[in-house]
């Protein structure tokens, strides 16, 4: 049922803490507001790899419904206390969405809709394109915390802006879904990685399973990250990359996008033909950093047929092993993503 009226507020209790649901239909935003958490000061001279063990590095998974039929096309994030006071956003490392009634087209797993990084901007695409969205999608989402300003921030609250077109827009947009390719990626585990000292790669193979065209994309890398490539394995070429800004210290301060299918055609993704994805790191430090290193691109992906998608299946063990840690998040269950777009 579609939401009517300029703002309706569905209160929707998640795992802990609550989530709040409201629609703005003059705005065209759904927005979700998640809190209260504490988040502790990280330790001197810590790094995120380490925090694992801190029993408030993650929050549980938070359940909501999405209330809205149409198609998503953006978001915007804000963090505040409990004053009201605003907060740096990068204080999040990570904040993933999932919606449970969609996979994702390489992995057994649900799909991670939306995603953000520490170095992630705010996200939005013109109104020809959107991820088709209807009400009574059973979504979620979780975070991480990399809590460096000192101290303890209290009764902290995220509130999350979706940007959505509605049902009747004339002409209809493309109806995009997102691709996620990981170097590193078990499906219910983790997908973090050592980085060697000096120049290093990894890179993960896989086959396409249908035709589209990659609209746009960007990606996620962890300190000392250089970049990430998608290469056709055939010919080796590379089709699109994502780089990484560092500061001084090596730290990422801002990851690029591009959007090749919004002015152009996009890139042609064929089925059955095979693909690489490559993250590349460059550690100065002059010693292997254990756990230290992710890397993926996540993009927006129009199939030529939207009924090839891969449907969710409950019976599948990884799917079910990709449930299970969803569950065990933000309860002594590890970092384990399986998979988030941003």
């Amino acid at each position: 049922m579609l939401v009517t009226g300029v703002v309706a507020l569905l209160a929707l209790t998640g795992d802990d803490p609550r989530a709040q649901v409201r629609v703005d239909s003059a705005r065209r935003e759904v927005i979700v507001t998640a809190g209260p958490f504490h988040v502790a000061a990280m330790p001197p001279d810590m790094k995120h790899e380490d925090m694992e063990a801190m029993d408030d590095h993650s929050t549980p998974l938070i359940r909501f419904e999405w209330p809205v039929a149409g198609w998503l096309r953006g978001f915007r994030i804000d963090v505040e206390d409990g004053a009201g006071r605003p907060v740096d956003r990068r204080v999040i490392h990570h904040l993933i969405g999932i919606n449970f009634d969609r996979r994702q087209l390489l992995y057994p797993a649900a799909e991670r809709i939306f995603g953000i990084g520490r170095e992630t901007e705010d996200m939005s695409v013109p109104k020809s394109i959107g991820v088709p969205m209807q009400p009574g999608f059973k979504m979620g989402m979780y975070m991480a915390w990399q809590n460096e300003t000192g101290v303890d921030l209290h009764d902290v609250q995220i509130r999350i802006r979706f940007e959505y077109s509605p049902p009747n827009l004339n002409p209809r947009p493309v109806s995009t879904l997102p691709l996620y390719m990981d170097v590193n990626l078990t499906v219910g585990g983790s997908n973090t990685f050592d980085i060697p000292a000096g120049k290093s790669e990894k890179a993960w193979e896989f086959t396409m399973p249908l035709d589209g065209r990659l609209i746009g994309y960007g990606g996620h890398l962890h300190d000392y990250g250089v970049g990430v490539r998608l290469e056709d394995v055939k010919s080796g070429n590379v089709l699109g990359q994502v780089k990484a800004t560092l500061a001084d210290d090596g730290k990422i301060t801002k990851i690029s996008r591009s959007l090749p299918g919004v002015r152009g055609d996009g890139i042609r993704l064929r089925a059955g033909r095979r693909y690489r994805v490559v993250g590349m790191y460059d550690n100065p430090t002059g010693a292997i950093i254990p756990r230290g290193a992710m890397a993926h691109i996540t993009g927006i992906f129009a199939p030529d047929d939207l009924s090839q998608w891969p449907v969710v299946d409950l019976t599948n063990e990884q799917m079910q092993d990709d449930l299970a840690s969803l569950n065990e998040m933000g309860k002594g269950g590890g970092h384990k993503h399986g998979g988030e777009p941003r």
